[in-house]
């Protein structure tokens, strides 16, 4: 058998219990001097020309609070793994404001990477009436139940500008600490997720590249336990004949997986409120909303902007990564690039 990691004693490795009903942890407020330098950073940029994919940390000056975004991205990389900053006054801004905000935020938190073959380095989250059953749409493009899932980069952002009627919820759960709960429960079942899994491209896929990869859930790596993981493409990839078959006793850890994702006790839950940025490790955590039922009038529809970034100063990663990142190079890894991928940042 596999030697296997011990349990993990870190920050990262949390439950709800460990937030004893309180946000102060993981909830920081903007000052009203924090948020005239981030109106003041993001005009300056688009009175200068600049596009809104060319905004770097370098030109994207925030004297005040880059400090505090330093010490977000530490919670971040080797803290609790997430964080949310509330206050902006979303209302007030036009589009390019608000996206040139928020993307100067995730610039002090690592580089924008393209979230699709389309290169897309600004994310749009919103129900396009999409159809969950075809095996190439992504689920975030309907309003159902998303599942438990990382994303192709270190950190995952999302700036929410409008909420849904009712619904749509984010919940977040540590993978440290449902490596923890199965190494406790069933240690027999956990070797079998430290075995690449063949996962679905989900039609995005690069010259030479199979329509999927071989990724294991769990990575052991220098010290570090990484997860990466999103079930529904683990097993839509079993339509291709040539992935490897997942057997009997894989489909039952799988399932353990999801279990313990699904455990209240283990999760944190929060609805995002307009003007709210949100930042999430992948490598230690996970991530889902919850369905939700939309306004009628299209203007006022739930509506998240989204960065995929790559943190210099993130832990290593094992060279199998490659396969979905790309590269594993620190501060160059993660995205979707497919032949004739053009990076920008489309506004809507």
């Amino acid at each position: 058998m596999q030697t296997l990691p011990h349990q993990q004693s870190i920050p990262a490795a949390w439950t709800n219990a460990n937030f004893a009903d309180t946000s102060d942890q993981w909830l920081g407020l903007l000052d009203a001097m924090e948020v005239a330098e981030l109106e003041a950073a993001a005009n300056g940029c688009l009175n200068s020309g600049l596009e809104i994919a060319q905004i770097e940390k370098d030109n994207f000056a925030l004297p005040t609070l880059a400090p505090r975004l330093a010490q977000l991205k530490a919670e971040l990389l080797h803290g609790i793994g997430f964080g949310l900053l509330r206050g902006l006054p979303i209302g007030q801004y036009s589009r390019d404001v608000a996206a040139a905000i928020f993307c100067g935020v995730g610039a002090h938190l690592g580089h924008a990477r393209s979230q699709n073959g389309e290169g897309h380095l600004l994310g749009h989250v919103r129900d396009i009436g999409a159809n969950s059953e075809d095996a190439n749409v992504r689920i975030y493009q309907t309003s159902e139940r998303q599942s438990f899932h990382t994303d192709s980069c270190d950190v995952v952002g999302l700036l929410c500008l409008k909420t849904a009627k009712r619904g749509g919820e984010t919940l977040l759960i540590s993978a440290v600490t449902i490596f923890n709960e199965m190494l406790a429960q069933r240690p027999d079942l956990l070797p079998l997720l430290f075995e690449p899994l063949a996962t679905d491209r989900r039609g995005e896929v690069d010259a030479g590249q199979k329509p999927y990869f071989q990724i294991p859930v769990f990575n052991w790596y220098e010290g570090f336990l990484s997860s990466i993981y999103q079930r529904q493409y683990i097993d839509s990839a079993q339509r291709f004949s040539d992935a490897p078959r997942l057997t009997d006793r894989h489909i039952e850890a799988l399932d353990m997986y999801d279990d313990l994702a699904n455990d209240p006790r283990l999760q944190v839950r929060m609805q995002l409120e307009p003007g709210d940025m949100q930042f999430v490790h992948n490598h230690t955590l996970l991530h889902d909303r919850t369905g939700f039922e939309d306004h009628p009038d299209p203007a006022d529809r739930r509506h998240l902007l989204r960065l995929w970034l790559a943190s210099p100063g993130d832990r290593p990663l094992p060279a199998c990564f490659a396969e979905r990142f790309g590269s594993v190079e620190i501060g160059n890894r993660g995205g979707v690039f497919v032949p004739g991928t053009k990076l920008h940042a489309p506004l809507d």
